[in-house]
């Protein structure tokens, strides 16, 4: 490229940037200051422009453009000025016009003429803020493609693509964020970020831009928005009714409605997309706008004229109303919203094709709608376009293809020195494309005008596409339509194509196909081997022949290899295309060790590894092959979805790994690749490519049937199934036996797999004289001789068998040391038991019957479909023959049918009739059947017919039995046949079966004869299914006997035995749980183990038999149906009865009971359960934790429990179904030391038939278990213990050990044994069952084995205290830390006992936070301050002792003091109510109310006295309970001896009460004002004190102890009902805590403001502002200081120094303290309401600032509670009202409005009850009437209240908490008949004994409370006779 033209260097930019000027068509030059560099010119990035730019305009160099310009501007000039001056004069010309030449950008704020060039935007002056309209071009994983005005293409990086607060709400993880947002033809507005020189390409700059709005919308304002005005916003939130927009500012937002949105039906809105929207409204207040959607509302929608709007508000796509103001050179000039003047180009005419004569179509102020197309502000230029498509808002479609080719494309426009616009016929609508003058032609083309004319038509081929302004560009060049190769779309891997070489450089060459597309060869590919200088080789310009590598992203690499380019070998291209076995060609991209790296076409890359490279074991693969090298390669295994594959030099497998390799006895497929004389040969379906053969004998177990599928096998043919017997090598041999296939897993490969007495199935591998060679699977070879291979010893051995016979062998004698195996092939003991040998026959007719029918797909069979066995078909009687009568089918033509003369039924028929016949046999391969004319088969299947009454009760009742497996029948020969019988069953309505005559052993010997009518007997071996063809197969009894010579029939006796038949039996085989004999001829049995002795108590019952022991059994049993075995019995009882022995040994009746003791012996053992048989029928299982306590025997479970071992126990629960029980180790009433009477008792309850959910039924307190530790709960949670199969129980954190340690957890994990004791066990309402349990070695019957255990872990702590009554004050204890709140703890002493420690008794120091200093979990010791037995609370301090050396008892002995003693002490605080008094050397404390200060009344008591001053008093009295001391100081109390010193300390306070500190009345009366919060309680403060009063009147009603740490907002029902809800217990303890409520409420309260007080002493008050400013330093976020601290101003009446200092603690409190926040803001309101002015503004304007701090509930309750305290009803009904709106899920804010009504007596109740349940969720319901019926009750109606607890009860009537509150309200009260009948209600409920017990007890206690002894032991008479009719 060239620099810049000369002449105009020297023009002087403006401010050093390129603008824009008029514009011609020229060049853009860049104009600088100085010395000019030689610089590249950009390139113009179009749409679709190759990373590799083909030919046409970019192949023209910057030299020779710019001559082509420089004529073509000369020609124009001259033609203009028409004048014929010098070169010198016209070059000057030329020079003065250039400001108005193409290139710089004008605005509207030019002056005097008009520009003759409309605004275009081209990469040069083109610039960072610029904002565009543009379309999405594209849409990737990364960034988004956008087409914009000229042809340009800019990117928008993902992360420009949204504002970052809407891309923080859009999930991006899955890398789809962009595609759920935008969409290619999407029209947006966008902003020029930077610009880039493109490093891959010199010449080209890439655009970034930016979509944010905040940028687009920078400047915008609410007040500059107005209605009608179209806005683009992001979905940040989709609601119910619509869609909340962000504009990218934060002045304000919008919504969308869903109604006013045109939503499309296939595009789902999504949060972060973009929407446009028209204004309707705008809601200032709000700073909302409110918008409608629609694509004709939008499009439609014109931007109207707004006075004085700036150029900031123009977005890109805006609509506008322009009048024309003048045309140009290429465009027009108009004007639009008053100020602002932008031109519209050609390619943006209303007119798509504008002709020669487009100007007369826009005269001067014709009125137009334009949309804004570029805004650049730098400069103020605007573009505008006029273009159809782009005015109704849509993006112009794409009609065209590039690299289409169209043959008759019309000439529109000629542009003189630039292109030519054409008309491209494309469907459905033409479309404009220009052709730039360097693509017309391959010559230079000087004039256009005179070779093209308007009208003409031209062929042109699409070369690119503009998305923006839909329009084309084309070329018209020769070279363009020649090739295979035109757009990087034509270009496909593999391709050999043309290039001629165009560059040369270090990385390769770079090549250009014919069609102007470029590709790149690299060094590597440039030859076979690596050179040195490429450059010799190729030279520029030289055509050759290329092999395109890989197209991927528009880049194209090509190979010169000459290998690769000849290739006539398939290519690989993705990595699905690597199929396995495929030879190719590659190269090779990297070489190690372990193998290399082969590259192939598209970057699929695969490796070979060295063990595929052919190479020696020493040789280096470096040494053999080199990077770049081609091979030739086989795919040896692929992996698409991993993109491995895996690849082998070696053409040929050589070695196979053991995965591919087939093994010895699998199961393999195959396929048929030949046939010789003696064998097939198959290829076998694995990934070894082995071949196998298959000897003629191993085709099937049938010697004919095999000869027959050989002769019709052919190749291709598939066998599904076939077993390996041997591998040679390569080559395998393979059986195709049915019986070797079915029993592959249990045939032997070698001896050690061989069992004596067992019969395998196997074949004659070869036969002598003397015996004959059975083989199994591999070499593995037994003998059997000639006196063990047949039944008959003079027959010949090789007239019975043959060479590759199946057969069924008996294993006699394994000899390991020869390695000799001895069998017998004898048919007695040999025989089948299934019917595998006649299914195989029939398996194979089938398939021959395949293998001959023509149709490859086995549709000549289908015939088999209407001949079903048993089924009844239309058949033509046809010749007749001495065996019977030919017959023929209509439907089935080729198909003959037989009757035999037995099967006519003693019909005579004549030919040519047509009868109803019944299908008893179907030969598929011959295509006969056998039919029968016999009434009991033809008529069973024809349903409807008339039959008589007596056959058809009979086959009614016959039909009822079902065949089933196993089952012995008698049955009747129907049809002979020459290898199977057909036979019928009449007892099951003639069910049509089928029995081989011959078995396997005995295919060659003589079979029995049978025939016609003959009965057999027969066992049920297989039913009707696909498998069997759809036959019923049997075995015939007579199949294990032997053919009947002379010499057999003297030896046979007789074989019918029976059930209680005495036999003499030899032992075969001694198995773990039984004896197998055999005995007759033939027969097998079985001795169970349970049937060797009388009492199943022998460790080794059959330690004392003998394989080969003749013993004499009884037969006890049958032969069951797995094995045909007898079941006899040795039991010396069994062979001594000789009685009726036959209805003994009848199936055992299954008589068990729970407890009954039995035993049996153990047949498996897994990892829970201990499975045991008791007898032949019954089994028996012990779980794991039932058979022992003791860890360690637990954990040798399975060693303990072995297979035979006899386990005794007593039964637990009976399955009478399954015939199994459940068992433990251990008697059921001795499980722990309960009386005898229970366990009697018990066991007369227990039924026999007790469900496995009722065993915890027999765990009781006291037994001593053995578990498994389950789960270990968090924190203080303890364990969780399984003590059988679903029971678990919990083991407390305190009974996890004896010794108080301080990680008792240590030492337990999951899944251990523990041996532990049930403390208790308690049923809950729900159901469910709860198991305390412990693990302390010290309790009864915890002592382990060896006793030193437990002497280490005991000591005198370990005791626990199991209920309160066993503490008593000052008593020292060990607890661990259950909870922590600010107040203080929780610490658990037992199981049951827990006790509070006080914020004040948890150290002798300072504690500064109790959550870190008492963990939970912490071991603390303490001892005991107070114990309430009936309240069930206890109270305990960790404070040490005195330091003083004076004892605890005397520090607090209360017997020291009497009434009337005169006392000294120190004042420890001062209040408005009294004095505080510490008494001298001790720890107590006494109060002095302030009536018993002085004889005279007293003004001020703080005044009078101060903290730390030393006074004396008179003990008026003691109460020791409580320890409470009341005193007086009256002077009337002392008498005239007594003196008391004032010391210098007092001296000293009193000086400092003479300086004036603030009056103490004042400061409670200011604080009274802030301190007091909306529920009227006192606020709760981080230090822990609160004001006392007021919380002791709140919770005077609650016994002592019940007080909880923390301030709940909760009222006293509420904790009763949820206490209720969790424990009834908790129900009992509260109701005697309310008996006594009344009776002890003073002291009660006394009490509670003693202890306060206390806690508030502990800190002296700050009486200065400098006192102040250091306690809020020191407690920043202590709202109680601050508080304090504003009353210390209110009472110097400085009100805006509180004010002040309010503001000041809402700043500084930490945000996360919410709660002191709170208390601030209270106090806020508090301050407000007093001295505000106007006070209710100041109050609203203080409650609006805190509900944006703190929760609006909370701070809405503290308003409302304010205005209710100082009486401001109208503003509290208005506040009340808004929350019911507001939280109208909240039961509180129901409740306070049902209690203001009752309480100002209004009406109105019911109807906000009504509207409350239909507000409140279902969950609260019963919460909000129970409590709003004891509001009724207490201020209202009680008939209401009643109606209210009883609408609840009748839907919830189980509820006792319920139930308790109703009464406690009628008790309240107080009518006598009401409360009794409501009592007679409720204790006739039916409910868990639990519920019951409470509501009785409850009865109780209200009869005793009045005295009435009669109906006290009617109550007492009730509940016994509920006891009573529970038991029973």
């Amino acid at each position: 490229m060239t620099a810049s033209s000369k002449k105009f260097q020297k023009k002087k930019s403006n401010g050093g940037k390129p603008k824009f000027n008029k514009a011609s068509n020229k060049q853009f030059k860049t104009k600088k200051d100085g010395a000019v560099k030689s610089e590249a010119v950009a390139l113009q990035l179009e749409d679709d422009v190759p990373d590799f730019p083909r030919g046409g305009g970019s192949s023209l160099s910057k030299h020779e453009r710019d001559e082509i310009r420089a004529e073509v501007d000369a020609e124009f000039e001259a033609e203009e000025l028409a004048s014929k001056k010098n070169k010198r004069k016209k070059s000057q010309k030329k020079i003065q016009a250039m400001p108005d030449d193409l290139g710089s950008l004008f605005g509207d704020g030019i002056t005097g003429k008009l520009p003759r060039y409309a605004n275009k935007i081209t990469l040069k002056n083109i610039s960072p803020g610029m904002k565009l309209w543009g379309v999405v071009a594209e849409v990737n994983e990364k960034d988004l493609v956008i087409s914009l005005p000229g042809g340009l293409r800019g990117l928008v990086r993902a992360g420009d693509a949204l504002d970052s607060v809407v891309s923080n709400k859009v999930e991006n993880n899955e890398g789809d964020f962009l595609k759920n947002m935008f969409y290619p033809g999407q029209l947006v507005s966008c902003i020029v970020l930077q610009l880039d020189d493109d490093k891959k390409e010199t010449g080209k700059r890439k655009i970034w831009l930016s979509l944010r709005l905040s940028l687009l919308h920078k400047g915008f304002t609410l007040d500059a928005v107005q209605e009608g005005m179209v806005l683009t916003g992001y979905v940040i939130s989709i609601e119910d009714h619509g869609y909340m927009l962000h504009f990218g500012i934060s002045s304000f937002t919008g919504f969308l409605r869903k109604d006013g949105h045109a939503e499309s039906k296939d595009v789902e809105v999504r949060t972060g997309q973009f929407l446009q929207g028209v204004i309707k409204s705008i809601d200032k207040t709000r700073k909302v706008v409110n918008l409608s959607s629609g694509p004709d509302t939008v499009s439609k929608s014109v931007t109207k004229d707004l006075k004085g709007i700036s150029i900031d508000l123009l977005i890109p796509g805006m609509l506008i109303n322009a009048l024309v103001r003048s045309t140009l050179e290429n465009g027009i000039m108009l004007s639009f919203l008053t100020y602002f003047t932008g031109t519209v180009d050609m390619y943006h005419l209303q007119n798509k094709f504008p002709n020669k004569n487009w100007k007369d179509d826009y005269n001067q102020n014709k009125k137009v709608n334009a949309r804004i197309l570029f805004i650049d502000p730098s400069t103020r230029a605007v573009g505008l376009t006029l273009n159809p498509h782009l005015v109704h808002n849509k993006a112009p479609p794409s009609h065209v293809n590039i690299g289409d080719i169209f043959d008759q494309s019309k000439v529109v426009r000629v542009d003189r020195g630039f292109g030519l616009l054409l008309e491209i016929p494309s469907k459905p609508v033409s479309t404009p494309a220009y052709v730039n003058v360097s693509d017309v032609a391959e010559e230079e083309v000087r004039k256009l005008e005179k070779k093209f004319k308007e009208g003409t038509q031209v062929r042109v081929r699409i070369l690119g596409f503009r998305h923006l302004e839909g329009l084309a560009t084309g070329i018209l060049k020769a070279s363009a339509f020649e090739g295979p190769v035109f757009t990087h779309s034509d270009v496909k891997p593999g391709m050999v194509v043309k290039a001629k070489v165009i560059a040369l450089d270090s990385f390769g060459a770079i090549v250009q196909f014919p069609g102007g597309v470029k590709a790149l060869c690299p060094t590597r590919h440039m030859s076979e081997f690596e050179i040195a200088k490429p450059g010799k080789k190729f030279k520029v310009g030289a055509e050759l022949v290329f092999r395109v590598l890989g197209c991927k992203s528009k880049r194209i690499t090509v190979t010169y290899k000459k290998t690769l380019v000849k290739s006539k070998l398939g290519i690989i291209s993705s990595y699905a295309e690597a199929t396995e076995g495929l030879v190719t060609h590659g190269w090779i991209t990297k070489i190690e060790k372990h193998g290399f790296f082969v590259r192939f076409f598209n970057g699929v890359q695969g490796f070979a590894p060295r063990s595929e490279l052919g190479l020696g074991p020493g040789d280096d693969p470096n040494s053999m092959y080199h990077v770049g090298q081609v091979v030739k390669c086989r795919v040896t295994g692929s992996s698409p979805a991993s993109r491995h594959i895996n690849l082998s030099l070696q053409m040929r497998p050589v070695r196979i790994s053991e995965d591919d390799m087939v093994k010895l006895g699998s199961i393999v497929s195959g396929i048929v690749e030949g046939l010789t004389p003696s064998a097939v040969v198959i290829n076998v379906n694995s990934k070894a490519h082995l071949k196998g053969m298959i000897s003629n004998e191993h085709l099937a177990d049938h010697h004919e049937r095999a000869a027959l599928l050989k002769s019709i096998l052919k190749p291709g043919y598939k066998f599904d199934q076939l077993l390996v017997l041997d591998i040679e090598g390569n080559n395998i041999v393979l059986s195709a036996k049915f019986s070797l296939i079915s029993s592959a897993e249990q045939l032997p490969s070698d001896i050690s797999q061989i069992r004596p007495n067992t019969v395998v199935h196997g074949y004659v591998c070869n036969l002598i004289e003397t015996g004959c060679f059975i083989r199994f699977l591999g070499r593995l070879t037994g003998f059997s001789p000639r006196s063990k291979a047949m039944d008959d010893h003079k027959a010949d051995l090789s007239g019975a068998f043959y060479i590759g016979q199946s057969v069924r062998c008996n294993i006699v004698d394994v000899n390991s040391e020869t390695a000799r195996i001895t069998l017998s092939l004898k048919q007695s003991c040999c025989s089948s038991t299934d019917a595998m040998f006649i299914q195989e026959y029939f398996i194979l007719e089938e398939k021959i019957a395949r293998l001959q029918s023509p149709g490859s797909d086995g549709s000549e069979l289908k015939w088999i479909e209407g001949f079903n066995i048993g089924s009844v078909i239309e058949a033509k009687i046809g010749e007749a023959k001495d065996i019977g009568v030919v017959v023929s089918f209509n439907k089935y033509n080729d198909v003959l049918g037989f009757i035999t003369h037995s099967q006519l039924g003693g019909l005579s028929l004549e030919t040519g009739s047509v009868v109803q016949a019944a299908v008893l046999d179907v030969d598929k391969a011959e295509r006969l059947v056998d039919l029968s004319l016999k009434p009991e088969f033809v008529e069973k299947s024809q349903e409807g017919s008339s039959k008589s009454q007596t056959h058809k009760k009979k086959r009614k009742r016959e039909a009822s039995k079902a065949l089933e497996l196993h089952q012995t029948v008698n049955a009747v020969v129907e049809i002979v046949k020459e290898h199977y019988l057909v036979i019928a069953i009449p007892e099951y309505n003639h069910a049509i079966g089928y029995a081989s005559i011959a078995d396997y052993n005995t295919q060659k010997l003589p079979q029995k004869q049978f025939v016609n009518g003959q009965r057999v007997i027969g066992t049920v071996m297989a039913l009707p299914s696909p498998e069997t063809s759809g036959r019923l197969l049997l075995l015939l009894n007579s199949i294990g006997e032997v053919t009947e010579t002379s010499s057999s029939k003297r030896a046979k006796k007789k074989s019918s035995y029976n059930v209680g038949s005495l036999v003499p039996a030899e032992v075969t085989e001694i198995m773990p749980l039984e004896l197998r004999l055999k005995f007759g001829i033939g027969f097998c049995g079985r001795v169970h183990i349970t049937e060797v002795n009388d009492n199943n108590v022998l460790e080794k019952p059959f330690g004392n038999f003998k394989v080969g022991q003749t013993i004499t059994a009884r037969i006890v049993g049958k032969p069951n149906q797995k094995g045909h075995l007898w079941d006899l019995s040795i039991k010396s009882a069994m062979l001594a009865d000789i009685g009726e022995i036959g209805v003994k040994t009848t199936p055992e009746e299954f008589d068990f009971s729970t407890g009954q003791l039995v035993t049996g012996y153990v047949y498996k053992v897994d990892s829970e359960w201990a499975w045991l048989t008791i007898s032949r029928h019954v089994k028996a299982r012990l779980f794991i934790l039932d058979s022992g306590c003791e860890p360690n025997e637990l954990q040798q479970f399975r060693e303990r429990f072995k297979v035979g071992k006899p386990v005794s126990g007593h039964i637990l629960n009976v399955n009478k179904d399954k015939k199994l029980l459940r068992i433990v180790r251990h008697p059921l009433g001795a499980l722990s030391t309960r009386n005898v009477g229970d366990e009697d008792k018990r066991k007369g309850e227990s039924d026999n038939n007790i469900s496995d959910e009722s065993v915890t039924a027999y765990i009781h307190e006291g037994d001593i278990l053995g578990g498994r530790i389950s789960k270990i709960l968090t924190g203080i949670g303890g364990l969780v213990v399984q003590i059988g199969p679903n029971n678990y129980g919990r083991v407390h954190f305190t009974e996890l050990k004896d010794a108080w340690e301080s990680d008792p957890l240590s030492g337990y994990h999951e899944g251990q044994f523990v041996k532990c004791k049930v403390l208790e066990v308690s049923h809950s309402t729900k159901g469910t069952i709860h198991i305390d349990l412990s693990l302390r070695l010290s309790l009864d019957g915890m002592i382990p084995k060896n006793p030193l255990e437990l002497a280490s872990d005991v000591d005198s702590t370990s005791k626990r205290a199991e209920k309160v009554e066993d503490l008593f004050p000052n008593m020292a204890v060990l607890g661990y830390v259950k909870n922590v709140i600010p107040k203080g703890c929780f610490i658990m002493l037992s199981r049951k006992v827990d006790a509070k420690v006080l914020l004040s008794n948890l150290s002798n120091g300072y504690v500064n936070d109790p959550k870190k200093e008492f963990p939970i979990g912490k071991l603390v010791s303490g001892r005991v301050l107070a114990v309430e037995p009936l309240s069930q609370r206890v109270e305990v301090t960790l404070k040490n002792s005195d330091t003083n050396g004076t004892s605890k008892s005397e520090i607090n002995d209360f017997s020291r003091l009497h009434v009337g003693d005169i006392v000294s002490g120190r004042i420890r605080r001062v209040e408005s109510y009294g004095l505080f008094i510490t008494l001298d050397h001790t720890n107590m404390v006494g109060l002095c109310h302030f009536s018993e200060l002085s004889d005279d009344h007293i003004e001020n008591i703080q005044t009078n006295y101060a903290a730390g001053e030393k006074v004396k008093a008179k003990i008026l009295k003691l109460d020791e309970e409580r320890h409470r001391i009341s005193l007086g100081m009256k002077n009337s109390y002392f008498t005239d001896d007594i003196d008391f010193q004032i010391t210098e300390q007092e001296e000293s306070d009193e000086d400092i009460e003479e300086t004036g500190v603030a009056d103490d009345d004042a400061d409670d009366e200011a604080r009274s004002i802030l301190l007091t919060d909306s529920t009227g309680m006192d606020i709760e403060y981080r230090s822990g004190v609160s004001n006392v009063l007021a919380e002791a009147e709140s919770r005077a009603s609650i016994p002592p102890l019940d007080v909880t740490l923390d301030d709940i907002e909760h009222s006293d029902m509420e904790n009763f009902i949820s206490q209720n809800q969790e424990n009834n217990e908790a129900t009992a303890i509260d109701e005697k805590c309310k008996r006594r409520a009344k009776k002890k409420a003073k002291e009660e309260r006394e009490r509670e403001i003693r202890a306060a007080e206390e806690r508030q002493l502990e800190k002296d008050v700050p009486r200065t502002t400098d006192e102040f400013e250091k306690l809020v330093r020191s407690s920043p976020n202590s709202s109680f200081v601050w508080i304090k601290y504003m009353a210390f101003m209110l009472n110097s009446a400085d009100i805006e120094k509180a004010r002040a200092i309010a503001e000041r603690a809402l700043r500084t409190i930490n945000i996360r303290e919410e709660t002191e926040k709170l208390n601030i803001w209270v106090a806020y309101f508090n301050l407000e309401n007093q001295h505000g002015n106007p006070p209710e503004e100041a109050v609203q304007k203080v409650f609006q600032r805190a509900l944006q701090y703190c929760d609006p509930k909370k701070v809405h309750f503290a308003l409302l509670g304010m205005y209710e305290r100082t009486e401001q009803h109208k503003l509290a009904e208005e506040l009340l009202d808004k929350m019911r709106k507001k939280f109208k899920h909240s039961c509180k804010v129901w409740l306070r409005r049902v209690q203001v009504l009752l309480t100002q007596q209004q009406d109105g109740v019911q109807p906000v009850v009504n509207r409350a349940l239909l507000c409140l969720p279902r969950h609260k319901h019963v919460k909000f009437i129970s409590q709003a019926a004891i509001l009724e009750f207490k201020s209202g109606v009680p008939d209401r209240g009643r109606s209210m607890f009883e609408g609840v009860l009748r839907e919830y009537p189980k509820r006792t908490d319920l139930w308790s509150i109703y009464l406690d309200q009628e008790i309240r009260l107080g009518d006598e008949d009401v409360i009794r009948a409501l009592f007679e209600r409720a204790i006739s409920l039916s409910l868990p004994p639990k519920k019951m017990k409470f509501l009785f007890k409850k009865y109780l206690d209200y009869e005793k409370s009045r005295g009435d002894e009669e109906r006290i032991e009617s109550v007492k008479r009730k509940a016994m006779d509920y006891v009573e009719s529970t038991l029973t």
